[in-house]
């Protein structure tokens, strides 16, 4: 994994995570998992389980997002028979400690880990997806690379291939420390991927340029791999200009996923 020190203690930690302390009750049908990460430290899980042999995606939110924001999301993707665990970040909803980006990696591994047992203690099916949103595609490809034999396949919504892209394209303050080093181990990671991977992008996304979904696809090293651009969708509505697209898009490739074509290829492909 890069070094992140000089980012974790810089000032920019103050621009990149927005910690949210937040809490709902557990909505009917829901379990909530705490996460042991480091001494006195938990990251807070809920699991949507509304659908009986649905299948299950470790959803990892955005920024400025917590877990309860999915109490109502949740429900949209049971309509497409698929089932959501969603995780925080240190700091944010009931999660404990406070975030960095050397963390929100490591967490993401161990996170996988109890997530896997619980659902195996549970009596669930072994068959697991993972899924980032912007901030969140940094965990989910981190878990791509290294768990290839735990993970069926990414889905990678509004998503960067590394944080110092983010960094320069808002232009924030970054005097003194090098992002090269970051940025080379990240795309080296992008390639190192195998499972297949779906990533869904807004046409009109300011915060995280469509020029970010497309770098991540030419450098992701699977060949099973696809580019779904939404027309006129934005970073934060990406979802809802056209749910069922997205959805489906979801519900599609999970499917196909469960029985892999032979000679998969990669396909970018694009809304009307």
């Amino acid at each position: 994994m890069a070094d992140y020190t000089q980012i974790d203690r810089s000032p920019l930690l103050n621009f990149l995570f927005y910690p949210r302390p937040h809490a709902t009750p557990c909505p009917q049908g829901a379990f909530d998992l705490e996460v042991p990460v480091a001494p006195r430290v938990s990251i807070f899980c809920r699991f949507y389980g509304g659908v009986e042999k649905g299948r299950w995606i470790l959803y990892f939110h955005g920024n400025g997002e917590v877990v309860s924001d999915y109490d109502e999301i949740a429900p949209f993707y049971h309509a497409k028979q698929l089932n959501l665990v969603v995780a925080d970040y240190r700091g944010y909803g009931k999660s404990t400690g406070s975030p960095n980006f050397t963390h929100l990696l490591a967490d993401a591994h161990l996170i996988l880990k109890a997530v896997g047992e619980e659902m195996a203690r549970r009596g669930g099916s072994p068959d697991l997806w993972v899924m980032g949103r912007s901030m969140g595609s940094l965990a989910a490809v981190e878990l791509g690379c290294h768990h290839p034999d735990a993970i069926r396949g990414l889905v990678i919504e509004s998503g960067f291939a590394s944080v110092t892209r983010l960094i320069r394209h808002l232009r924030l303050p970054a005097q003194g420390i090098d992002l090269e080093p970051i940025e080379t181990e990240r795309l080296a990671v992008l390639q190192k991927i195998s499972i297949p991977v779906l990533i869904i992008h807004g046409e009109w996304d300011q915060l995280v340029p469509l020029q970010e979904a497309q770098d991540l696809y030419a450098h992701l090293g699977s060949l099973d791999k696809e580019l779904l651009i939404v027309p006129e969708a934005d970073h934060n509505n990406v979802m809802f200009v056209d749910l069922d697209l997205y959805l489906s898009a979801i519900q599609k490739f999970i499917q196909r996923t469960l029985s892999p074509p032979e000679n998969p290829q990669g396909a970018k492909r694009s809304s009307d």
